[in-house]
């Protein structure tokens, strides 16, 4: 499959919110629950505006021009969630060298998926944190998308809950990557 990466920008809002939607409820429906999905779609899995005003969330985009994915990284403190997560939002800024650069909203279409879309958005993410002086790479994973990370050379370094309202919580995978040998 053939698409293009680009930056995302304030005019994708709707149509990555949608595509976050599709993902979620398509990829995700193994792994948690109807409800802890519902709640997940309203907390966490928002979008983070922080990641398009620094320029480092990405889009792919098919040749029907559609969006097949999103994600990116950020020099931020914060690990995941969205606009409506804000309890974790920590927009302090790392340090290159020092600090681990973090891989955010890793989203696949489900039109898309096992299509090389996820691969191609982390590979461009680590590429760009690389440039931008980091040298390891942390993120706070899906279930689903966990193979997809130890294939890419994560490891898992712990496992959280996060809350997503209503007393549901959902299990969030803690990843980490040294940027030598990147794929």
């Amino acid at each position: 499959m053939r698409f293009l990466l680009r930056a995302a920008t304030e005019a994708d809002r709707t149509e990555i919110a949608a595509l976050i939607d599709a993902s979620v409820r398509g990829l995700q429906a193994g792994d948690y629950t109807a409800v802890q999905i519902e709640g997940a779609l309203a907390t966490v899995f928002t979008i983070d505006s922080q990641l398009i005003t620094d320029g480092t969330y990405l889009v792919a985009v098919a040749e029907d021009g559609s969006l097949a994915g999103c994600g990116g990284w950020s020099y931020r403190k914060t690990l995941y969630g969205g606009d409506h997560f804000a309890r974790v939002s920590e927009p302090e800024q790392l340090q290159p060298g020092v600090d681990a650069a973090k891989i955010r909203a890793i989203f696949v279409h489900p039109a898309y998926a096992r299509q090389g879309v996820g691969s191609a958005l982390l590979q461009a993410a680590e590429e760009a944190a690389v440039a931008a002086g980091f040298r390891r790479f942390e993120m706070g994973s899906t279930l689903t998308g966990v193979s997809l990370y130890v294939r890419k050379g994560y490891r898992e370094t712990g496992r959280v809950s996060a809350p997503v309202g209503g007393g549901e919580q959902i299990e969030v995978v803690l990843m980490s990557k040294a940027a030598v040998g990147l794929s």
